[in-house]
């Protein structure tokens, strides 16, 4: 299991903005991105990473990880690492970081605080502590905040265990460094953890995990008061076990997307949607409409500025990698095993693998080669037509082998294909999940246009 945050997302400042300051307010006019804030972890562990990741997004579905996928920075104190982070815009428009206190998957480890940062950007972090929310023999799992007009403070939620079972707790504070005492913000009367609040039309929304049966549910109210939320909808599955929701608001059209995690295989996201954010009802989106920072784990939303997520690529820098993800099987990414190219399901280890440097052709600086980031010294190259990953030898037949021209996606022109440099009549394409190139023409099936078909992302 995860533990959970989640940041004060669009819905949640556009419900308050009346609240904010006449610059905050215009700020909150303004936003153009989002960034998500998350820790990393892979199936075998190789990929943990307990210190704060942050990832920045135009549209909120498809991710740039920033600083290489490494994090931007680390605790020091308790168990010295994180999980769960969230991204709370204070009032002033600045940003406080709050996380909760464990390092690695011993879920049974009792902890009274959270971690705390203060950031002006997300670029610098200042005035790291923990933050003890209460005495009690548990935990302080997920914790999440936001802003409480009419208490002019700031709730922070957080699961903890009170009476036998978990509930989602609740302090307030104005600063993040003191608080009042904790009491029960929400029990539906079963196990509940990874609350994630936000407000749209006048009604405040707290989405939470059914501990009992592992699926997602929503509760609501008019108040943000303790003890003031109903359960209305439940059963909100991938068709697996699921935690973390997220949800946040489409920057240009009126849709709403929530965010689960999974695990078994660990690091996996399912994506939903809905108009209508009353209803409680959602379409569980195709993974060819997003793709998750790699090996992400408990993901939290937060609306940037364009100037702050220029700011924050230009800080941190975009990857130097990219991974490629099968159009008509958007749950595999291109990766080699064994030394042969083909398309898996995601997550996998190891996760370089999937980790691509695309650089200048080695045959003609016009077209790409496929750079294994694990193995610098080896390229994709075809081979009797199948493509393998061996060590560039330098010769011209190699060169020319491992050399491909980019062209717009058979199957859809936002996506890419890539054409052969020495057999310009044929492209890469999988078949039975293997890596190789035929001949590809418009003519050519559906299926086969969509097996040459990849989104080039992160």
């Amino acid at each position: 299991m995860s533990v959970r945050r989640r940041v004060t997302s669009i819905a949640a400042v556009a419900a308050l903005v009346v609240a904010l300051s006449p610059a905050a307010r215009a700020e909150a006019a303004t936003y153009a991105g989002y960034a998500m804030a998350y820790f990393t972890e892979s199936p075998n562990t190789t990929g943990a990473d307990y210190g704060l990741h942050i990832a920045v997004s135009a549209d909120g579905l498809n991710w740039t990880p920033l600083n290489q996928n490494n994090p931007l920075v680390t605790p020091t104190q308790g168990t010295q690492g994180l999980r769960d982070p969230f991204i709370v815009r204070r009032q002033d428009g600045t940003f406080t970081v709050i996380a909760t206190d464990l390092k690695g998957t011993d879920f049974t480890r009792q902890n009274e605080y959270i971690h705390v940062w203060d950031s002006p950007d997300l670029r610098t972090f200042t005035n790291y502590h923990r933050l003890r929310l209460h005495t009690m023999p548990t935990h302080s799992w997920a914790p999440e905040a936001f802003w409480d007009p009419a208490r002019g403070q700031y709730g922070i939620i957080y699961s903890a265990v009170s009476g036998g079972r978990d509930k989602i707790m609740v302090n307030y504070t104005t600063d993040f460094v003191t608080v009042t005492a904790a009491q029960v913000f929400f029990d539906p009367g079963y196990a509940v953890i990874d609350g994630s609040l936000i407000s749209h039309n006048g009604v405040n929304y707290l989405y939470f995990k059914n501990s009992t049966n592992s699926t997602l549910a929503g509760a609501r109210s008019t108040s943000l008061n303790p003890g003031s939320f109903t359960v209305y909808t439940t059963g909100i599955t991938p068709g697996r076990g699921v935690e973390a929701s997220h949800l946040v608001k489409s920057l240009t059209q009126d849709v709403w997307y929530m965010w689960g995690d999974t695990w078994s295989p660990n690091g996996r996201f399912f994506a939903w949607q809905t108009t209508n954010l009353a209803s409680g009802s959602w379409t569980l989106l195709n993974d060819r409409a997003y793709t998750q920072p790699l090996n992400s784990k408990h993901l939290g939303i937060t609306p940037i500025t364009a100037t702050e997520m220029s700011n924050l690529v230009t800080h941190w820098g975009n990857p130097s990698w990219n991974r490629l993800k099968s159009y008509n099987f958007p749950g595999r990414y291109v990766r080699h095993a064994s030394n042969v190219g083909r398309i898996d399901t995601y997550p996998f280890d190891p996760y370089q693998d999937q980790q691509w440097r695309i650089v200048p052709g080695l045959a003609d600086s016009a077209g790409v080669s496929f750079q294994s980031v694990n193995s610098p010294n080896m390229y994709l190259r075809h081979s009797n037509y199948a493509l393998v990953l061996n060590t560039n030898d330098n010769t011209s037949t190699f060169r020319a082998d491992a050399t491909f021209y980019r062209t717009a996606g058979f199957a859809d022109a936002g996506w890419a294909s890539f054409r052969s440099y020495n057999f310009p009549d044929r492209y890469i394409r999988h078949a039975g999940y293997v890596l190789r190139i035929d001949p590809i023409t418009n003519s050519s099936s559906t299926t086969d246009k969509q097996d040459a078909t990849f989104r080039v992302g992160y």
